[in-house]
């Protein structure tokens, strides 16, 4: 069945969009999931430093505590208008590397980079799933965390949305994308408190269905959009650091050496409550999105990234390029990116 655009729906201020996901791309069924749904607020978590206790030496200074009081107010998604679903006569090309860094005695992080193409009589869209996750909590906690995390995170999305596309597919009857990310994320959630107590991990996780890009983020891992000229960072650092720059009450130029830059107020088996951002954006013809670790963003800039990438041959290039680059600038921390690109050519509408 020939995949139709759908109009694009205005949304209103705040919140958080969805789009259906059908084998068979009933559109209009995209459409009214679109317009319908709308995101309930999770409870905040509590805010938690990561797994350590305070002490005199760490304790947080009179600066860190007015953030407690924020962080109610603490954004959950990035404003988007609702993008249109076309597909693409190319697939989207992807590299993935994960390197242990010239510092750490082990790789505390994960990822998971997947690409289904199908050609059939049905003409279903192209998918993609990818993940990274940076674990905390300690040399053998910090890696199971992230493990289990992303492990989680991919059968879940599998069994509730990949595969079902396979076959008869029910638009109606199934969780939209963006709803099963999320819904993937709580479990993974879980499954870290349950089985890595004293663990937790970061987790950004993006599913690709033609050429509409769903995002999940929690943490200090980043996703950027790459397009012509530009690099745009979607995802939001949950650090104190973070937070406090947004009050105004550290500059960058502070934020670069603020003695706990790292502390996350949000993260995968922190709190039985989790709170994800999310949101949907339509990618432009040959644009890139990369996911990484701050093991490359903390020591690599925005526009070096956006260089190497847009100078790369392929993206498994750009990615091996990055993690030498992370490491020839010290390799103080594990480095993880996967880039994907998505079609240069024009859409089939």
């Amino acid at each position: 069945m020939p995949i139709r655009e759908p109009t694009p729906t205005a949304r209103e201020p705040e919140p958080e969009i969805e789009a259906s996901a059908a084998a068979d791309m009933d559109v209009e069924a995209l459409a009214e999931s679109l317009d319908a749904h709308r995101d309930v607020p999770a409870p905040e978590p509590e805010a938690r430093p990561p797994l350590a206790e305070t002490t005199e030496a760490n304790r947080p200074s009179a600066a860190d505590e007015k953030v407690a009081a924020a962080l109610e107010a603490e954004p959950s998604a990035i404003p988007t208008d609702a993008p249109a679903l076309t597909r693409q006569r190319q697939a989207l090309t992807y590299g993935i590397a994960s390197d242990i860094g010239t510092v750490r005695n082990n790789n505390e992080d994960a990822c998971f980079g997947m690409q289904w193409q199908s050609i059939t009589v049905d003409d279903r869209p192209d998918f993609g799933l990818f993940i990274v996750a940076d674990g905390m909590g300690g040399h053998l906690d910090g890696e199971r965390a992230s493990g289990v995390a992303v492990q989680t995170l991919a059968s879940e999305m599998i069994g509730e949305i990949y595969s079902p596309m396979l076959k008869d597919f029910n638009a109606g009857s199934s969780p939209t994308i963006l709803e099963a990310l999320v819904n993937a994320s709580e479990v993974a959630n879980r499954a870290v408190i349950k089985r890595v107590p004293g663990g937790g991990t970061t987790l950004s996780a993006v599913a690709i269905v033609g050429n509409l890009a769903y995002l999940v983020h929690v943490g200090d891992s980043r996703a950027y959009l790459l397009y012509e000229d530009k690099i745009e960072q979607l995802t939001t650092d949950h650090t104190l650091v973070q937070r406090l720059i947004e009050m105004k009450e550290l500059t960058l130029e502070e934020a670069a050496h603020y003695p706990q830059k790292n502390v996350l107020y949000r993260a995968i088996g922190q709190n039985e409550q989790l709170k994800m951002e999310r949101q949907v954006r339509a990618l432009p013809a040959g644009s890139s999105v990369l996911i990484c670790t701050d093991g490359l963003w903390d020591l690599v800039e925005d526009n070096t990234i956006r260089n190497v990438a847009a100078s790369s041959s392929t993206p498994q290039e750009a990615c091996d390029s990055l993690v030498r680059l992370a490491n020839a600038r010290g390799g103080t921390d594990n480095i993880t990116v996967i880039l994907f690109k998505a079609p240069g050519d024009e859409a089939i509408s």
